[in-house]
């Protein structure tokens, strides 16, 4: 018998969130692999009982593989469980390799991102009319690094609405490298924790007084940073074409 395995995008935090086919994919999962540093573990009463689940914070890329593929040598179906959506930051690139170099079989199921949630908290939208029609997804150079010609600097040239990952850590090189990039000071931005979370925290304001703002709420991880007009777009919004008459 012939396991396989499915990357399942998580969603953000609230079980709610998951999609349905993530619901059928946890019910059905012998091994569920997930990321228990991120992945809200509410989301593991959808797995059948007797399943086999692992946390995935702890163990090395090898590790992962030898439990994932020891479980495919078994004929099991196996649920690899990821934050948001496997294909934003996810490591899915490496993973996937592995099973394709021992001929595994594998299927990725999308997930909602923690952008999207965070957006849905702020009540706003990434692309209004003559503002922004661009989004930017990025993060700084931490533990992986990141091509020169895709720094904060070079990104913030363009002033398009970003998403920034993985970086609330590093908050006060963030906010350098975008004004120094050209985002003026007053540019509108907000920080949210855990989007979609029992726990969640917003934080707005503008690039000149966010520093102080994130280091006085202690939030260190597991947040996204949102930089742009789009976020307070005013009355310099346009309306669109979207809804207009049709002739």
């Amino acid at each position: 018998m012939k396991g396989k395995v499915y990357f399942v995008g998580a969603g953000p935090g609230d079980p709610e969130l998951l999609t349905l086919k993530a619901k059928r994919v946890l019910e059905q999962a012998d091994v569920i692999v997930f990321a228990d540093s991120l992945v809200n573990p509410e989301v593991l009463k959808f797995a059948k009982k007797g399943a086999e689940v692992y946390g995935s914070s702890s163990l090395s890329l090898e590790e992962i593989a030898k439990i994932v593929l020891g479980a495919i040598e078994r004929g099991k179906l196996v649920a690899r469980l990821q934050s948001g959506d496997p294909s934003v930051y996810g490591a899915l690139w490496e993973q996937t390799k592995v099973l394709e170099e021992n001929g595994v079989e594998y299927e990725i199921v999308p997930g909602v991102s923690s952008l999207f949630a965070a957006c849905a908290s702020l009540k706003v939208e990434l692309t209004v009319p003559g503002i922004s029609q661009t989004v930017i997804l990025s993060r700084r150079a931490g533990n992986a690094p990141v091509p020169r010609s895709e720094d904060l600097r070079s990104l913030a040239s363009h002033r398009a609405t970003m998403a920034i990952f993985l970086s609330i850590s590093q908050i006060e090189e963030v906010v350098e490298e975008l004004l120094e990039g050209g985002y003026p000071p007053e540019t509108p931005v907000a920080v949210v924790y855990k989007a979609s979370w029992e726990d969640e925290k917003v934080i707005e304001g503008n690039l000149e007084e966010v520093v102080p703002k994130v280091r006085e709420s202690g939030i260190e991880r597991q947040a996204l940073i949102l930089v742009g007009e789009a976020l307070k777009p005013g009355e310099k919004g346009k309306r669109s074409k979207l809804y207009g008459r049709k002739r």
